[in-house]
């Protein structure tokens, strides 16, 4: 993984690079000279966060789906409102967070907080809602508070990661695609309501059926769910190949030794709270996983936060994770535009 890097480096792209749009000026820049991920996208002027709605718009249309992703910084953004009023400008619909793998709370509208995981806890690079077959196609985190230890945001490309899986490893994901398993609640992962947002049992199977999920109801009333979905994709806009899955993050072999074993002593390995398997039911070797989690690692670029920062990424072109911290911290999170849609 790369350093942290210095967030004060500024060196500029080739073009277009201190446009001015429409009533305010925006300049793009780079982080650290050997990486365009996250361009940074920043005033050159004090003005309204309204009065920069054009010229943001075109940097998005100009760079997103080349770079992946950019970091809007500088600009008057002081809380969640003002985040929503940002989102907006680029999307106005936002997306309710549906069938989620991890816990979440709805601050503003459509502003969630970003996982609620322990914090010393790693969480993996990923692609939201990759063990699905209907995602965002865009992400944005709003920098409410720095951690004052860690709490970094890693991303990574993810058209890099696909080039890099060694070919016997794509080819069979490819075949096969992956199959995620899901047990809910039970005090080791979310209920079954929380993730549907229901308590209608009759409501979580239409949703089921609608989008080719297996469900059975165990004797204990809790869910168990499986589904295949893809391993890789092609993004719709620039057709490129990109690795989006979440094998290497829903298998049991993500867990921290210890936990895993404290897990698989209290409960079968049918029942774990999640599972990877290959689409056809067959195991996937930890050894491949660790291929993969390596190449992740090899890829992702990390980033001091600071208050007002906000990272918009074409989720299927940039995964992201987050690292491990001490002290308060306050990431929110929007999503939008259905890969369906």
């Amino acid at each position: 993984m790369h350093a942290d890097h210095n967030n004060t480096a500024s060196t500029s792209v080739e073009e277009p690079c201190g446009e001015t749009v429409g009533q305010a000026a925006c300049r793009v820049s780079c982080l650290t000279p050997d990486t365009q991920l996250p361009l940074v996208v920043s005033p050159t002027d004090k003005h309204s966060l309204a009065e920069y709605r054009d010229a943001i718009k075109q940097m998005v249309s100009t760079h997103l789906s080349t770079v992946g992703g950019l970091l809007f910084r500088g600009f008057p953004i002081e809380s969640a409102t003002d985040f929503e009023t940002l989102v907006k400008m680029l999307s106005p619909a936002l997306a309710s967070y549906e069938f989620g793998s991890t816990p979440r709370s709805q601050v503003h509208n459509q502003i969630y907080t970003s996982t609620e995981y322990p914090p010393h806890q790693h969480i993996p690079l990923h692609n939201e809602q990759a063990y699905t077959t209907e995602w965002p196609m865009k992400i944005w985190f709003y920098c409410a508070q720095v951690s004052p230890e860690g709490g970094y945001t890693p991303i990574a490309d993810s058209r890099e990661v696909y080039r890099h899986i060694p070919i016997r490893i794509r080819e069979r994901f490819l075949a096969e695609g992956v199959m995620y398993v899901r047990n809910y609640g039970n005090g080791l992962d979310v209920p079954w309501n929380k993730v549907f947002n229901t308590m209608d049992r009759r409501v979580v199977e239409q949703y089921c059926r609608s989008t080719g999920i297996e469900y059975e109801w165990k004797a204990d009333g809790e869910l168990r769910t499986r589904q295949v979905c893809q391993a890789v994709s092609v993004h719709p806009r620039t057709r490129e190949t990109v690795w989006f899955n979440q094998a290497h993050l829903f298998h049991v072999s993500n867990l921290e030794p210890a936990v895993r074993e404290a897990l698989l002593s209290f409960v079968n390995e049918e029942d774990l709270p999640r599972q990877a398997f290959y689409g056809d039911g067959t195991p996937i070797e930890s050894t491949v996983l660790d291929e993969i989690r390596d190449v992740y690692q090899c890829h992702a670029v990390q980033f001091p936060w600071q208050r007002g920062d906000v990272l918009m990424l074409d989720n299927m072109l940039v995964a992201h994770g987050r690292t491990p911290f001490r002290g308060p911290r306050e990431i929110l999170v929007a999503m939008a535009e259905s890969s369906k849609s």
